[in-house]
């Protein structure tokens, strides 16, 4: 196959949750692609500076900052994104919540048992409607001009349970317990990946979910060890390691390609 077909030039690519830890390097690998690129985070100054550091790489980048929560920002993304590149190719839906608790502390907080209904109903909010109203303004943008690609980023957690054991310390103390929310907000993202697969595949837009793992940052070092050792590769992934995964989703390197989860995890649910 001729590296061409991974080429994105003169695509326009939207991407929220841009200023995350993963949105920052998916937004560079669309670039470097040859997108230009929409920066969209909830923060309006680390949209800035992502935008920013594109642009110092030679890679055409706007920052739009929105909640996804609200129709009327994501329609203003849409229309600046028009205005100032004049289509939509790609969007990639990163924006999430994934719950976060204090190690020890929060360990009553975390159960399934007493698991708040105000952090369910939030997860639910960003994950799940957040990801249902940036395919709709933006797809249906798509579906108007006869094509797109839209990546939904689900979750190793949309496939399998957690495994709660990672989350115990050395002398086997239960840290925190992984959320209900995160693994159902995120299988709802697979299904409505597939569900928007088959109702625009007549014209012309993919829709597909990507899945990745844990990715190393800074966590604690008993943690990494714990996921490590219940990983085949034996460790966690590195930031920049999504990047390819994404801009083939995006390319027309994937042109036959929908409905599809790309699972990313170095194994993780393969046993």
């Amino acid at each position: 196959m001729s590296a061409e077909r991974f080429s994105l030039r003169g695509k326009t690519a939207i991407v929220t949750g841009a200023a995350g830890l993963l949105g920052r390097e998916h937004c560079e690998a669309l670039g470097e692609a040859g997108a230009s690129v929409v920066v969209t985070d909830l923060d309006a100054a680390a949209c800035e500076r992502v935008a920013l550091a594109l642009q110092e790489k030679d890679i055409r980048a706007l920052a739009v900052p929105a909640d996804i929560t609200d129709r009327a920002a994501i329609e203003q993304v849409r229309d600046r994104a028009l205005e100032r590149f004049g289509a939509i190719d790609v969007s990639v839906h990163n924006a999430a919540v994934d719950d976060k608790f204090d190690p020890g502390a929060d360990l009553e907080a975390s159960r399934f048992e007493s698991y708040s209904l105000d952090r369910w109903r939030r997860s639910l909010e960003v994950n799940v409607t957040g990801t249902f109203l940036c395919c709709q303004v933006f797809g249906s943008d798509m579906a108007r001009r006869g094509r797109g690609s839209i990546v939904n980023v689900a979750s190793t957690y949309a496939v399998v349970a957690p495994d709660q054991s990672i989350y115990r310390a050395p002398d086997g103390t239960q840290r925190f317990f992984k959320s209900a929310a995160y693994p159902v907000s995120k299988s709802a993202v697979v299904a409505l990946s597939r569900y928007l697969a088959t109702y625009w595949g007549g014209q012309g837009v993919r829709v597909n979910s990507l899945s990745p793992g844990g990715v190393q940052a800074g966590q604690d070092a008993d943690f990494v060890a714990s996921y490590s050792r219940r990983t085949p590769m034996g460790r966690m992934a590195q930031r920049d390691e999504y990047r390819g995964s994404v801009v083939f989703l995006a390319s027309e390197a994937s042109s036959y390609l929908t409905g599809f989860n790309l699972v990313v995890d170095g194994g993780w649910t393969a046993w």
